[in-house]
């Protein structure tokens, strides 16, 4: 949880380095997004609320757009509208993006995607339960939110030394398991799948994470120098191919690391949801 990027989420448009954090949980959520529209053939996808507390907004679904889906993105803010529809034309992809006020309700037709989704972005959300219900009326196939682990450590050191700004700009109670699916079985549907995401050997602080591990004298589990620049945008223009290797390549605690360890370690936790009307089938 990175209050901060309410305020300096632009300069991320102008300098694309997001460090080896956010740079990390890119590729690992760009898997779990991969993984789900292969299982329910996904062809088009929604991302909404686009804008989360990483880096730079708005290319979450760009590696979805890479494998050929088509991806419509929803944002609030119209300068951000510009600056993403920037970024896309330069990596030369497709979006279609519109701007809505709010998120409560969607200007899409009934089942109009296969795959809804979004990234620590709920608690940007006025209603939880009415964004729900509209999210459940456009979608199809399947649904996935991403929450910040609020068990963790790191939300919870953050949470304490950003309180205020928490309670001024976020609304805490959207991001809460609990109240997510209340409203998701309200709208009939079944919650299949649901595991903690993004839990690299680094905890959710607000230093670059190489700093971090210094302190503690663990800078050896980053095994090499960081570049001077480290972002997923130049993977997506064809310059730095392995980048995704090099990320996953600090996937080895997310892997082994036992769901306890996870419970108060990991970043985030993901719920999929399926509407309970294709389990009939």
């Amino acid at each position: 949880m990175a209050i901060p990027i309410i305020k300096n989420w632009k300069r991320y448009f102008s300098n694309t380095d997001e460090g080896l954090g956010s740079s990390y949980e890119r590729v690992i959520l760009n898997n779990k997004l991969g993984s789900i529209c292969r299982h329910f053939n996904v062809s088009s996808v929604l991302e909404v609320p686009s804008f989360g507390f990483t880096g730079m907004s708005g290319i979450n679904s760009m590696s979805l757009a890479k494998e050929g889906k088509t991806v419509t993105i929803l944002d609030n803010d119209k300068d951000r509208i510009k600056l993403i529809k920037n970024t896309w034309k330069e990596i030369d992809l497709p979006l279609k993006i519109e701007y809505s006020e709010n998120f409560d309700l969607q200007p899409f037709a009934d089942n109009a995607f296969d795959f809804s989704w979004n990234f620590s972005a709920l608690w940007f959300v006025n209603d939880l339960g009415l964004f729900l219900r509209e999210l459940t009326r456009i979608s199809t196939q399947a649904i996935l939110l991403c929450v910040p682990n609020r068990s963790g450590l790191g939300y919870v050191s953050q949470k304490i030394l950003g309180h205020r700004e928490l309670k001024k700009y976020l609304n805490e109670t959207n991001i809460c398991p609990r109240n997510i699916k209340k409203e998701m079985k309200k709208n009939d549907w079944i919650l299949i799948d649901r595991n903690y995401i993004d839990c690299p050997p680094w905890p959710d602080i607000g230093m670059p994470k190489e700093n971090f591990l210094k302190i503690f004298g663990l800078n050896w589990l980053l095994k090499k120098k960081r570049p001077i620049s480290m972002t997923i945008i130049d993977y997506y223009k064809g310059d730095d191919p392995k980048f995704p290797e090099k990320m996953l390549a600090h996937s080895w605690f997310e892997k082994k690391a036992p769901k306890f360890i996870k419970s108060f370690w990991a970043h985030h936790k993901y719920f999929l949801f399926i509407p309970e009307k294709r389990t009939l089938k």
